[in-house]
């Protein structure tokens, strides 16, 4: 069996460039790359999926950095699980290579062992990021300077054509209108009517 390099190139918008992904992937040898620009919010990519469909047993992933498979660990880990159940392993160009490592069993488990303590570094600063902003959002609080968020529609929306809408809907809810006919009247959610009817009650 011929076992195949396989690049994989992702930038998230039309207007960023591929060339460096490309080129360092090329210098790593890929025979075949797929490349796409799209944002990584999800795994539902085009040309992800038809890397992942393509890959077999022995052939190595090749990618830049480990952000280009998923923004998040979960997607990260679960494009992993689908490549090491093809029997393929994965070789990320910004961690430690393991190319020496002959067994590709052992290569796929270092990899797997990095790529852990990356997504836990990941994780562990996402969470950091969250307690700064409750203590931040604690702090405006107490100082009486804390808004929240805004709703979209409101007495104080922004959009002064949001702001009319909800001043009529409050209307049309105080004559007794349904909030079904409300919501299909000034094309709104009925949460968000419900959420207006709430306010007032």
């Amino acid at each position: 069996m011929i076992i195949l390099k396989i690049g994989y190139a992702r930038v998230s918008s039309l207007d960023q460039n591929l060339d460096r992904q490309l080129d360092s992937l090329k210098k790593a040898g890929c025979q075949q790359i797929f490349q796409e620009k799209i944002s990584g919010k999800n795994t539902e990519r085009p040309e992800l999926q038809k890397m992942l469909a393509f890959i077999r047993s022995e052939d190595i992933l090749i990618i830049s950095s480990l952000d280009r498979l998923g923004r998040n660990s979960n997607d990260i880990k679960n494009i992993l699980t689908k490549i090491q159940q093809k029997g393929a392993s994965v070789d990320i160009l910004d961690l430690p290579s393991f190319n020496g490592v002959s067994d590709p069993n052992l290569r796929s488990l270092l990899t797997n062992l990095v790529v852990e303590l990356m997504s836990y570094v990941a994780q562990s600063e996402r969470e950091k990021i969250r307690q700064r902003q409750r203590e931040g959002i604690e702090i405006a609080k107490k100082k009486g300077v804390y808004i929240g968020k805004q709703q979209e529609y409101s007495a104080h929306a922004a959009d002064p054509q949001k702001r009319a809408i909800y001043h009529a809907v409050v209307r049309a809810l105080k004559e007794q209108e349904s909030v079904l006919s409300i919501s299909k009247k000034y094309g709104l959610a009925r949460a968000t009517v419900y959420r207006i009817k709430s306010e007032l009650s």
